[in-house]
Formats: C-alpha cells, sequence, structure tokens
C-alpha cells in the first residue's frame, strides 16, 4: 500500500545494516593485520581507521536494534506519522 509519503516514513533495515557492517569488520580487521604482516603500515594504518568507523556503525545498530518495535517495527506494525514537532496529541 502507496501512502504517498514513503521518504518521510521510511525504515532503516538494520538487520542487513547489522549483518553488512560484521562482513566489513571481518574484512578490516584482516586488512589490518595482514598489511601489517606485509610491512605496508599506511594500509594497515587506513583499514585499522576503517574498522573503527565500522565499529562504531555496528554499535550504533546494535543500539537502535535493541531500542524496539518503535525504531525497527516488524511487518504487522503499520507505518506511523512522524512527529512533526507541533505538540499534538495522537488520537
Amino acid at each position: 500500500m502507496r501512502t504517498g509519503n514513503e521518504p518521510v516514513t521510511a525504515r532503516s533495515p538494520l538487520r542487513m545494516r547489522f549483518w553488512l557492517s560484521v562482513w566489513g569488520l571481518l574484512w578490516a580487521v584482516a586488512g589490518t593485520a595482514l598489511f601489517a604482516l606485509a610491512a605496508r603500515p599506511e594500509w594497515a594504518i587506513a583499514c585499522g581507521v576503517l574498522s573503527l568507523v565500522v565499529m562504531t556503525d555496528l554499535m550504533i545498530v546494535v543500539h537502535r536494534l535493541h531500542q524496539g518495535p518503535h525504531y525497527q517495527p516488524g511487518p504487522g506494525i503499520p507505518p506511523y506519522e512522524p512527529d512533526r514537532g507541533d505538540n499534538r496529541r495522537r488520537r
């Protein structure tokens, strides 16, 4: 069902983002170790920084997943109108 306000009520696929972050973290850590062993410190530092970025993203995703169905609704929860900041009570 299309309501016309999909960009406003879009939902992030957090579970997919979690697994992509895990996959990226594995590659970044492996790259850091392999480049360090190959005596390529510039690339090892780049992979190390990338692994820190991926770990930060992973922590944010896990935090949002733990917040519950309001922030990561399942298929049984219909789309909801976003808070527009006008302090009106919902009925």
